[in-house]
């Protein structure tokens, strides 16, 4: 930008300021959006987003969907739909959840929504007031950082582990805001292959969280994009199956099992809350696209082909998962950590405390290489050391590249703080070989990046 540009910029700030709500003063950029110009440049490799691999829906089905919407439904599909959703979408959201184990759900309990983001701003909007406290993991969902910023939350964050949440700590950190005369509005959790944690949390500990929210009466906001998109082990119940629907808020959405053009989420919350979070989509859109539900619905018409799709989902990015794993172990330095998701889209590495991932994604833009730093997970300034990496969008050769660009980032970040601090800790060509891990143990324990690469798992808190 030209300086008279960035002159007539701030005069324009200046001229409208008074008129911006407070709330604007705390509102903050998605760092994947920050990201996305960026990383649409075809010479980069983005490890950034958190995009699935759209480009392995067939063409030929999307073109026979559209035919046959075309030809029953197309007045319908151009018209206006009813704020909580078409009848056709509930049913197959009802198909989709019962897949989990989530059985008998009401339509009436069922909101469509525009995208599973916009649950989460309309679970602020209807509950949370300046000031309320939200308690969410550390890290969390960094796409949940603007909505939590923008209705003004004090967001509380609880650590992970390799099980999900501490809910320990979740209690400890409970009592304590009672005995200061807060209350947490809700308990924001990402149960399956945590984004960006890459964890799952265990059967115990949901059963306990759910627990925890009967007894002091809390709504816990279940977000749950990934569940489906297993890659090993067996299936856990979901919160809204465990509780049966008194506090649990469950958010759910196609963009990970379908397609996130689509632009449809859904809520499955209790009553009550539910009817607030109807009046403020009313004021938001007024309705989810009515094509692209009536899209959704005859999609899933055809038999068998959702679960033939999200079958091929998983195992392609299963593949993609490993190849992933495989490069870090190669790459990245010996002090290095990172998850070993059973699922979903993404691994959390976290590096040794003297680097800077913001930094270092500056570093690594310039070798045409992204992802997203740690920071952007946390409201509190923690997570300067880690990144989310996404293994779904790319081939196995740019996750390769990718993950090697970025360890000749941090090698260099490395020797020069050898250089600085006379500790030379130059990245080994090669890990050496190490004893087999327990698979067991594997599970459970934060184990070193050494043992990560013979199948064990690193570090997953912050």
């Amino acid at each position: 930008m030209s300086r008279s540009g960035a002159r007539s910029s701030a005069r324009d700030l200046e001229r409208y300021a008074k008129l911006f709500a407070s709330r604007t003063s705390v509102m903050t950029s998605s760092a994947m959006r920050d990201l996305m110009a960026i990383t649409e440049r075809p010479e980069v490799i983005s490890l950034a987003g958190g995009l699935p691999d759209t480009s392995t829906f067939p063409p030929e089905l999307f073109a026979k969907v559209t035919a046959q919407m075309a030809a029953k439904v197309t007045a319908k599909a151009l018209q206006y739909a009813p704020t909580e959703g078409m009848a056709a979408t509930k049913d197959v959201i009802a198909e989709v959840m019962a897949a989990e184990g989530t059985v008998g759900i009401d339509p009436e309990d069922v909101l469509v929504t525009t995208g599973g983001q916009q649950v989460i701003d309309l679970v602020c909007k209807t509950l949370v007031d300046p000031g309320d406290v939200i308690i969410a993991e550390a890290p969390t969902y960094p796409g949940a950082v603007p909505s939590f910023s923008a209705y003004q939350a004090d967001v509380v964050q609880i650590e992970l582990d390799a099980d999900g949440m501490r809910v320990d700590l979740l209690e400890e950190t409970l009592d304590r805001l009672e005995a200061e005369g807060r209350r947490p509005k809700f308990i924001y959790t990402i149960p399956n292959f945590h984004n960006p944690g890459g964890v799952t949390m265990s059967l115990p500990r949901r059963q306990r969280l759910v627990s925890i929210a009967r007894e002091r009466e809390l709504l816990v906001l279940e977000d749950n994009p990934y569940g489906l998109l297993r890659f090993e082990g067996e299936p856990l119940p979901t919160l809204r199956s465990l509780d049966g629907g008194d506090f649990v808020i469950y958010l759910g959405t196609f963009s990970k099992i379908l397609a996130p053009g689509l632009r449809i989420g859904w809520a499955v919350a209790p009553r009550p809350v539910l009817q607030k979070m109807n009046v403020g989509k009313q004021g938001a859109d007024l309705n989810s696209s009515s094509m692209t539900q009536l899209f959704a619905a005859e999609y899933f018409s055809i038999p068998g082909q959702w679960r033939a799709y999200l079958d091929s989902l998983c195992d392609l990015y299963r593949g993609r998962r490993d190849v992933m794993l495989e490069a870090l172990a190669e790459h990245f330095p010996p002090e290095a950590t990172w998850s070993r998701p059973h699922g979903g889209l993404f691994l959390w590495v976290t590096l040794p405390d003297y680097i800077d991932t913001t930094d270092l994604l500056a570093r690594a833009l310039q070798e045409n290489v992204a992802f997203v730093p740690g920071r952007a997970a946390f409201l509190d300034g923690r997570g300067a050391s880690s990144m989310r990496l996404n293994f779904s969008m790319v081939g196995d050769a740019d996750i390769r590249e990718g993950v090697r660009r970025i360890g000749e980032v941090i090698r260099e970040q490395v020797e020069f703080y050898g250089t600085l601090t006379g500790t030379h800790r130059a990245v080994p060509p090669a890990a050496p070989e190490v004893p087999a891990v327990d698979p067991g143990l594997a599970d459970v324990l934060p184990l070193p990046r050494r043992d990560d690469a013979a199948g064990g798992r690193g570090s997953n808190s912050a």
